[in-house]
């Protein structure tokens, strides 16, 4: 997962649009406040951290990691099951398959120099002692390593690429078309580089990430010699999902929210994803099951988003279109309490103009929610794209309006930055995102604090009205409506529990 830094948003000129546009009145907006702010005292930094907890001590007691597929991850999701269900709330447990992937080996020697890489998800392995090549610079343009034009006379060498302009899987499938043995990816922006190659039918030759410093610094070697070594195991696996929804509310107009709770075989993923599973299920738990609202609250408690998004695209899959429409939005929460923290929510509207365009009609609408929230409590906000890499990416694609909130990964804090909110420049938001390191004393507390109060404001907000997103005032769904989500519960055998 990685974060984008944008600019700061201005909150004062997306507030005018929205009202112009939406016609939100002063009544409306008042009621739509009063859960929010009764949400946002029920939800306490206590109740949150005692749930990371819980999360530590499973992961401490199953290998040190809550990886997807592990006894980790099943014990971490039974605990956020049980809670639920105790609660009250109606609960599945939504099994998928997907490919397993561990890093056992990653090394780079240039000209006898060592550099760190990062090996990507999927990337195919290299014999155990590595693969070893003459390096081959491929020219930076608008869209570089994106075409086999790009690459002339590298077979039977390694390439190094500028990250940019198309998926690093494309990079790599072009270079191996062209003859390259191997790849290198350099990031664009401070830091290392963690990606992924999207799924092994798409990884054609072992691939690896640089930093900006480190691609910056190898670019100028063109025709060095390269020992270049990358091996993964891969297998097939299943895992599952946590869905939970209130009893009350509509059901042809749902608000959803989701986390995804599992970690890296690396570590335990305190602040990947413990932070978002917490703040979500301690807002879950202070809603209840039969709360006063007029939409019914759905969450979704993702697997195997560390392996590409695997779980909550699963999901959103398996949806039929009418099921998809009963979705008035959806609110994703990845990496809430980084230790150097940023406060950042998705660019709806892509005032930004960077990287990927608006989302859905209504995400503007949703940016606007955080921001305002955050920013009357004297926290300045930044934009982040839409990048893909986190579980809104299959929400977005099929349409439904999304937005959420996180505080940085392995991007590095700007001296700006740091006179803005505090910690450190030139250190990453988080210094130990995928690693071992990232447990209970790698948490950012306040930062914590006051996103998961945006999240329960948001929450408090949409489950009244949803109106200055999608259209849909307060009230009873229509005869239409009632229609369509009886075919929707007959389709999926959801009669019984309506």
């Amino acid at each position: 997962m990685s974060f984008t830094r944008k600019r700061l948003i201005p909150p004062v000129i997306l507030a005018a649009c929205a009202t112009l546009a939406l016609g939100t009145t002063p009544a409306v907006a008042a009621k739509n406040d009063d859960l929010a702010k009764q949400l946002t005292k029920k939800v306490t930094l206590d109740g949150v951290n005692r749930h990371l907890i819980a999360l530590q001590r499973i992961a401490d007691a199953n290998g040190g990691t809550r990886a997807a597929s592990t006894d980790g991850h099943k014990k971490s999701a039974e605990y956020i099951a049980g809670k639920l269900e105790a609660a009250g709330f109606t609960v599945t447990r939504q099994e998928f398959p997907f490919t397993y992937n561990e890093t056992l080996a990653e090394s780079l020697t240039v000209d006898g120099a060592g550099v760190p890489v990062i090996a990507m998800e999927y990337t195919p392995s290299t014999p155990v002692g590595g693969i070893t090549a003459q390096l081959a610079v491929v020219p930076a343009d608008a869209t570089p390593g994106c075409e086999a034009s790009d690459y002339t006379g590298v077979t039977g060498k390694i390439v190094l690429v500028p990250r940019g302009a198309c998926p690093f899987a494309q990079k790599q499938q072009a270079a191996a078309d062209a003859g390259a043995i191997g790849a290198l990816i350099s990031n664009n922006e401070p830091g290392p580089l963690n990606g992924t190659l999207g799924t092994p039918a798409d990884a054609r030759i072992p691939t690896g990430g640089l930093s900006q410093a480190d691609g910056q610094a190898l670019a100028t070697k063109d025709g060095a010699t390269v020992q270049l070594e990358l091996r993964t195991f891969q297998e097939a696996r299943t895992s599952y999902n946590v869905i939970a929804e209130t009893k009350t509310g509509r059901k042809d107009n749902v608000v959803m929210l989701g986390s995804h709770l599992d970690s890296v075989p690396a570590g335990p993923g305190i602040n990947d994803n413990g932070t978002g599973s917490a703040a979500l299920l301690e807002t879950a738990l202070q809603l209840g099951a039969k709360p006063k609202v007029n939409n019914a609250v759905r969450f979704g408690f993702w697997s195997a988003e560390e392996f590409g998004l695997v779980g909550s695209t699963y999901y959103v899959d398996s949806l039929s279109f009418e099921q998809q429409l009963d979705l008035a939005l959806y609110l994703n929460f990845d990496m809430i309490g980084s230790p150097n923290a940023g406060y950042f929510a998705y660019d709806g509207d892509d005032s930004d103009h960077v990287g990927a365009g608006p989302g859905p009609y209504g995400s503007a609408q949703i940016e606007k929610t955080f921001v305002d929230y955050l920013t009357g409590r004297g926290v300045a906000v930044e934009g982040t794209d839409f990048t893909g890499r986190s579980d809104y990416g299959e929400f977005i694609a099929v349409g439904i309006p999304a937005g959420g909130l996180d505080t940085g990964a392995e991007v590095l804090k700007t001296p700006a930055q740091a006179a803005k909110w505090g910690g450190t420049a030139g250190i990453a938001f988080d210094p130990c995102y995928h690693q071992a390191c990232d447990n209970l004393g790698n948490i950012d507390r306040v930062a914590l604090d006051r996103n998961a109060d945006g999240l329960a404001w948001a929450l408090g907000v949409y489950a009244t009205s949803t109106e200055s997103v999608n259209g849909v005032a307060p009230g009873k769904p229509g005869k239409a409506a009632k229609k369509h989500s009886a075919h929707r519960l007959a389709a999926t055998g959801d009669a019984a529990a309506a």
